[in-house]
C-alpha cells in the first residue's frame, strides 16, 4: 500500500458483483453509479464489512481483518439511502449534541434536536442522518445516494458540508449516485457497475 493513501480495495467482490480495485487519497470523493439494483449498495456493505465478501481492504495500511468490526465501521462509516431511527425525539442519535453551525449548514436550527422522529420528512431524515454519519468523525464516508430525498438547494448543503468534512479532516469518500451532473460535481473519478456485476473505471459524466 502506497504511503500516501488512505484507502485501498483490492479484489473486492460481494456475490457476483466485482471485482473492485481502488485507492482513495486524503480528500478524495469517487462516484459509483449504475442501473437500479446492479449491486452499488451491496458494494457500500462490504466496503463497510456488514456483509460477506472476498478480496482485501486497508485503512491508513491497517488491514480490516485487524480491527474490530465496529471499528472499522466507525472508521469507513455507511450512510445508507434509508436511515434507521429508534428513539422517539432527534437528538439522543447523537453521540454528542451537534453545534449550531453543523445544524445551520443543513438548514436546521438547535431546536430540531427536540423534534419527534415521527414528524420528520424523508428529506429532513436523509440531512440529519449524514449529520450523525459525520458526527463520527469517520475516515471514510459510504454514501449511498446522500441527497436524493432533497431538493436542490438542500442538494447544495449537503453537497458543501460534505467537502467541508473531507477537506477539513482528510478523509475520503465513496458517493453512490444516479445524477451525472452532480457526480461530475463531486467525484474526482466514478466507477460503474454493468451489467453481469462487472465494474470498470470512467470519468465521472
Amino acid at each position: 500500500m502506497n504511503r500516501s493513501e488512505l484507502f485501498r480495495v483490492r479484489n473486492l467482490a460481494v456475490a457476483d458483483i466485482g471485482p473492485l480495485d481502488l485507492a482513495l487519497q486524503p480528500g478524495e470523493c469517487v462516484g459509483l453509479t449504475g442501473a437500479s439494483g446492479s449491486g452499488k449498495s451491496r458494494l457500500l456493505r462490504a466496503l463497510a464489512d456488514l456483509d460477506p465478501h472476498r478480496g482485501g481492504m486497508w485503512l491508513d495500511g491497517e488491514a480490516a481483518g485487524s480491527l474490530k468490526p465496529w471499528d472499522w465501521r466507525r472508521r469507513v462509516a455507511l450512510l445508507p439511502a434509508e436511515s434507521a431511527w429508534w428513539h422517539d425525539t432527534v437528538g439522543p442519535h447523537f453521540p454528542d449534541e451537534p453545534d449550531a453551525a453543523a445544524l445551520s449548514a443543513l438548514g436546521f436550527k438547535p431546536e430540531v434536536l427536540g423534534w419527534r422522529i415521527d414528524r420528520l420528512s424523508s428529506g429532513e431524515k436523509q440531512r440529519l442522518a449524514l449529520l450523525r454519519v459525520l458526527a463520527l468523525r469517520p475516515r471514510v464516508l459510504l454514501l449511498d445516494e446522500p441527497t436524493a430525498n432533497l431538493d436542490r438547494d438542500n442538494a447544495g448543503r449537503a453537497e458543501a458540508l460534505i467537502r467541508d468534512y473531507l477537506d477539513g479532516s482528510g478523509a475520503a469518500a465513496i458517493w453512490v449516485g444516479h445524477d451525472q451532473a452532480q457526480l461530475r460535481k463531486v467525484a474526482v473519478r466514478c466507477y460503474r457497475v454493468a451489467a453481469g456485476g462487472t465494474i470498470r473505471e470512467e470519468q465521472a459524466a
